[in-house]
């Protein structure tokens, strides 16, 4: 799973969308490590929001980010568990056009490894909505590490061989 040297790196712009009734910008820590990752990663910070976990706040960000032609990726850190309060999966489901159903098939097989059999609590997901990637990770900071360390650092560097989602952006409103 080489990163072919040969190929520019071409940096995206990803926001980062928070939810939890509890966080803020002081105690984010999941939010601050996906923007620290991506950043160091070369990749540039689109905006980071924090939403309170309700179905429509969070799909109206989600909506707005879709429609800013400045951002490429939107990855959302909480609300995917099974509790009446975890409605992120929902508010994907919503504003997606295309779920990416190896994202949090991947993911959960990932969270195993560190978590055991608790990552079955987890509804981690993946979808496009026009021409935006969506990504829905848990809330915790491990679960953001190995999302992006173990997916989204080569699947969103155009780089990674043999195929990546970078190169597919051109294409995704054919």
């Amino acid at each position: 799973m080489p990163i072919d040297e040969s190929r520019t790196f071409l940096p995206v712009q990803i926001a980062v969308l928070t939810v939890s009734d509890t966080r803020t910008e002081a105690t984010d820590r999941s939010g601050a490590t996906l923007v620290e990752r991506l950043t160091a990663a070369g990749h540039v910070s689109a905006g980071k929001v924090i939403v309170a976990d309700e179905v429509d706040l969070i799909e109206a960000q989600l909506r707005r980010w879709v429609e800013d032609p400045v951002v490429d990726v939107v990855i959302t850190t909480g609300g995917t568990g099974v509790t009446g309060r975890d409605t992120t999966p929902e508010a994907v489901q919503a504003v997606i056009e295309k779920e990416i159903p190896g994202f949090g098939e991947l993911f959960r097989w990932l969270s195993f490894k560190t978590i055991g059999t608790s990552t079955i609590q987890s509804r981690a997901m993946a979808g496009v909505a026009k021409g935006t990637y969506i990504f829905a990770l848990p809330g915790s900071t491990g679960a953001c590490k190995d999302a992006w360390d173990g997916i989204l650092v080569t699947q969103l560097d155009h780089r990674y061989r043999p195929c990546n989602f970078v190169e597919l952006m051109p294409r995704l409103l054919e």
